[in-house]
């Protein structure tokens, strides 16, 4: 998963679209075996992307020797906010001593250690899409120039390792420099779609390392709080699911899961204690009325009430509530309630709400039944 910092705040409609670490890799390849083949490097090359369109790519730099030629892009990534952004993508091609095309991962390329990922274990984390894309345009190359030996291509990132430490790759066992990425070879900004597939991926790493029981989070400073709630765990047991609950719930529950656990805070926690999936600021607003029918049901005031109505956040509820366990309890049933739902999958479900600062406000543990009696729907 890519670490993630806002550059702009353009319109989404306005936004540049940029290239994939795999279709860098991709054009650079094709580069780099022109020039070995010809004798001349290109300035740029056209390659054609998964996505049914061309693209060119510039060679920034390129460096030649005996039997071997390294050509290096740089990435763009458009306005998307990606880790990757300005990376030096280098393919350097060589003929092989043994017939075929053989690909590996160079200098900040990392290697898989972790099963569940889409490359086996030992091999330099290049994808498939865009390791199809790489041996795609030799084999394109062998073709048109009818070389008749083996070649050898090496795909390499010099600032990898860096630029990895702001990922997750770490976590899903990929070491020593980052993932060679893309499945459309363009990158779309903020896309759901990216995000959502590193979730389903980590989920397969911690299935595959035999975690039983996983930890999911809305954020950065939830997932520390979790971490320290359960110290016993492995890391690849804690996901941050960011938005996407349902997606993930959903996931969990296909990979069979005994045990599941959710963490978070008052903003986002409250949407899905009444069912919300997708708790996006803009998909789904905080109903003050739910949580103040929430507070009426354990017995809460009517004038703490209308504070709860009367209040600008869920954060803002949490402080008036502050101390309340039977709220908070009753919040985190509910989202386990509405979890066991939606995942439909003989699972136990626990959900632990935490204050901006840290401090606990309350927990539901261990619950694998629908409680149709204490289920509030508002």
């Amino acid at each position: 998963m890519n670490g993630q910092k806002q550059r702009n705040k353009k319109d989404p409609s306005q936004m540049r679209h940029g290239y994939t670490t795999g279709a860098c890799a991709a054009a650079m390849t094709k580069a780099a075996l022109q020039a070995l083949v010809t004798g001349e490097v290109p300035n740029e090359v056209t390659i054609y992307l998964p996505v049914g369109q061309y693209a060119t790519f510039k060679v920034t730099a390129f460096d030649r020797s005996d039997g071997r030629v390294m050509c290096e892009t740089i990435k763009d990534a458009g306005d998307d906010p990606d880790a990757t952004h300005q990376a030096r993508i280098q393919s350097t091609v060589t003929y092989a001593n043994k017939e075929g095309i053989h690909l590996d991962g160079g200098v900040g390329v990392g290697r898989v250690t972790k099963a569940g990922l889409p490359v086996a274990v030992g091999q330099a984390a290049i994808n498939p899409v865009p390791r199809k894309m790489i041996l795609g345009v030799v084999q394109e190359a062998i073709d048109k120039y009818k070389v008749n030996r083996g070649i050898e291509v090496v795909i390499s990132v010099p600032d990898g390792v860096e630029i990895a430490e702001k990922t997750l790759n770490g976590r899903l066992g990929i070491i020593g420099g980052i993932s060679i990425l893309g499945t459309r070879g363009t990158v779309v900004p903020f896309s759901s779609s990216a995000y959502m597939a590193s979730i389903a991926q980590a989920i397969n790493v911690a299935k595959e390392a035999g975690s039983e029981h996983l930890v999911i989070t809305t954020g950065g400073r939830s997932e520390k709080f979790a971490m320290k709630q359960y110290p016993h765990l492995p890391e690849e047991a804690f996901i941050e699911m960011g938005d996407f609950v349902g997606f993930t719930l959903k996931n969990i529950a296909r990979k069979k899961f005994p045990k599941v656990s959710l963490v978070g805070m008052m903003g986002k926690f409250s949407k899905v204690a009444q069912g919300v999936m997708m708790v996006h600021s803009k998909s789904a607003p905080v109903s003050f009325e739910f949580l103040a029918g929430m507070a009426n049901k354990v017995g809460v005031s009517e004038e703490i009430q209308q504070d709860i109505l009367q209040a600008n956040t869920a954060s803002q509820v949490g402080e008036i509530l502050q101390g309340n366990e039977a709220f908070f309890e009753a919040l985190c049933r509910n989202c386990c309630y509405y979890a066991l739902n939606h995942m439909n999958a003989s699972i136990k479900v626990s959900t632990t709400l935490y204050a901006m600062n840290g401090s606990c406000l309350g927990k539901a543990e261990n619950i694998d039944k629908l409680d149709e009696d204490d289920w509030y729907r508002g």
